[in-house]
């Protein structure tokens, strides 16, 4: 390179001796009242340079006029440091470079924030002037990830004979998801594009023109309601194959994952196989089909003793339909009155009425617990009945809490599984470097939507049912289960996919039940149909979120962290300035014409800044 003939960070012990050219910023410069030392930083590291007024005065006049943040070129020799003065925190630390020659190659105003340390900055002033904090090098490790993982994705895919195949960013807009962003045409006044919220119904396409392997690393765009953890735009793995069955899928992605975690993040720990849970499993044992199970805690359901309990709340919700259930809280019963008051308002967020707590004191056997071995402010409602049977079923001990939600079973499901999140994030049960991963599977095919009076799909309206439940298509749709699968790590979902419909009639059957009518599904969907009548064979796949796996393989708090020009949480690009408004004259060639304006600025909600 014209510029230097080392990487800062590249250099090591071997190289004392030898002649280089360095080029880089300042990362540090520490003036010791005649010898300077400067910290040079490229994008594979750091190494230290030494200027030696004596040695080389007119390079010791550059790094006397150098600030933080200076591009400079650096000539000199490599040289170890002598006993004592090894900075061991860096792969450098064994060598420093003293120079013979240097140039300010441009100077540098002071950054609105600090480069050289890991400190926390405002979030919205990171991302205003994103180039700089893309330059700290906690952050700019983690894009060296994400380029190792996508390599990684790339040679494994490669070496199974996937085609990489692009797909149209500007495509039709077939509603069945979040909304679309839409993209006027010129050429077609009055008409428009869409980008994709995902590939799904091109990659069937693919299947049906005979690319038995695709995968694409693909950009996804959704006009969603703002979210924590969202991006309107955003990056995944999209695979599919024919000729296959939902094992053949989970099977491909274990030993992606596995591998990829073993080869980039050998410090995690990766319990293997990965289990198999239906979704009805999950939701009894842990409320979420996302359950983390790298802990127990795992959910009980209470509401056959019920009955047994003079405790009018739990009554009433078991004759208006709901459900009783809890868990047990390890250690718990030495929490405090103000940590039971804290769960109870937290459970009360996500919409529970409240908890009822129990705690199991003394020792000895569970059986032998008296009502003295109990502390509940409504124990003697309860009854020393219910308490056993729970404590029993929950696997708890002396010494534990018994913690129990009465509610409709969504709202329980939902209430429990953030309580026992929560709880477990209190007790630090969940070790971060553990990977546990496992497979939901068995979903329904269907959810009712209240509002909407019809079917909604719980994947997308392309998956197909389970084989011997295609029968319930036309007796009882609520019942059918779908061949949709999930890949949970940590709680989190990191990919989601389907076997796929490939059957026109079939198809169609599912179309009408979420109530689009065969207009409507020629309009939206002819090609897809038309295709299946042309030889299509049987497919599925699966799509990994690209963004939230690196954030895993990171240790990174959001994805945010993980793409290099991020929108803020309610989609507003700080350092660009965009959404913005257009010139009228753009307008007036696209024949649009605005009615409502408001201008897009930097958001001021609570966690935004």
């Amino acid at each position: 390179m014209h510029y230097k003939t080392h990487y800062c960070g590249d250099l090591r012990k071997e190289d004392s001796g030898r002649e280089v050219t360095l080029a880089g910023w300042v990362h540090r410069r520490r003036d010791h009242g005649g010898l300077i030392f400067i910290d040079l930083r490229d994008t594979r590291g750091l190494v230290q340079v030494v200027f030696n007024p004596k040695l080389a005065p007119e390079a010791h006049a550059v790094a006397e006029q150098s600030r933080n943040e200076y591009v400079l070129q650096v000539k000199g020799e490599v040289a170890v440091r002598r006993p004592g003065t090894v900075n061991a925190a860096i792969p450098t630390g064994e060598i420093e470079v003293v120079a013979t020659s240097a140039a300010v190659l441009n100077p540098a105003k002071t950054p609105p924030f600090y480069i050289n340390e890991d400190v926390e900055v405002d979030e919205l002033l990171r991302f205003r002037y994103r180039y700089l904090d893309l330059r700290r090098m906690p952050v700019h490790e983690r894009f060296r990830m994400r380029h190792r993982v996508v390599k990684y994705i790339r040679d494994f895919f490669d070496a199974r004979g996937f085609y990489d195949i692009e797909t149209p960013i500007l495509t039709k807009s077939t509603p069945e998801g979040a909304r679309d962003y839409l993209v006027p045409s010129r050429v077609y006044p009055g008409n428009f594009y869409a980008l994709p919220q995902s590939p799904q119904q091109l990659k069937q396409l693919l299947m049906v023109a005979g690319f038995e392997k695709y995968y694409q690393i693909a950009r996804c765009f959704r006009d969603e309601d703002f979210r924590a953890d969202r991006q309107a735009e955003f990056t995944q793995l999209d695979v599919e194959m024919s000729f296959i069955d939902a094992n053949d899928i989970l099977e491909l992605i274990e030993e992606l994952f596995t591998g990829m975690i073993k080869e980039l993040r050998p410090d995690y720990k990766l319990p293997t196989p990965f289990p198999h849970l239906t979704y009805d499993d999950a939701m009894r044992r842990f409320g979420t089909d996302k359950p983390d199970i790298r802990y127990g805690m795992e959910l009980v359901d209470i509401s056959d003793l019920g009955p047994t309990s003079d405790f009018a709340v739990f009554r009433d919700v078991l004759t208006a339909g709901g459900q009783i259930r809890g868990l047990a809280v390890p250690g718990g019963a030495a929490f405090t009155r103000r940590d039971i008051d804290s769960l109870t308002r937290f459970v009360e967020e996500q919409g529970g009425k409240g908890l009822i707590s129990a705690a199991l004191l003394g020792e000895g056997s569970i059986d032998d617990i008296t009502e003295e071995d109990v502390r509940s402010p409504v124990h003697r409602y309860l009854g020393l009945d219910l308490i056993k049977g729970m404590a029993q079923r929950a696997g708890a001990k002396r010494g534990d809490l018994l913690i129990m939600v009465a509610a409709q079973p969504r709202v329980a499901s939902a209430a429990l599984d953030a309580l026992r999140r929560e709880v477990a994030a209190r007790l630090n049960l969940a070790d971060p470097l553990t990977a546990a991963c496992c497979f939901i599977v068995d979903f329904p095919l269907f959810e009712w939507s209240e509002g909407e009076q019809r079917w909604d799909s719980v994947h997308h309206p392309f998956t197909a049912p389970k084989d011997e439940d295609v029968a319930l298509l036309d007796t009882d749709a609520g019942k059918a289960r779908s061949k949709a699968y999930d890949f949970v790590c940590n709680g989190m979902e990191f990919a989601g996919g389907s076997i796929r419909i490939h059957r026109r009639e079939v198809q169609e059957k599912v179309f009408g039940l979420l109530g689009i009518d065969m207009e409507q599904a020629r309009d939206r969907f002819g090609h897809l149909l038309e295709a299946f009548e042309y030889g299509a064979p049987p497919h599925g796949g699966i799509a990994a979120g690209l963004d939230r796996t690196v954030a895993f393989m990171t240790d990174a708090p959001n994805i945010r962290e993980v793409i290099a020009f991020p929108k803020t949480q309610s989609a507003y690009d700080a350092l660009m300035g965009a959404p913005s408004t257009v010139s009228p004259k753009q307008l007036e060639e696209l024949g649009i014409a605005v009615t409502k304006q408001t201008e897009a600025r930097a958001p001021v909600e609570e966690g935004e800044a």
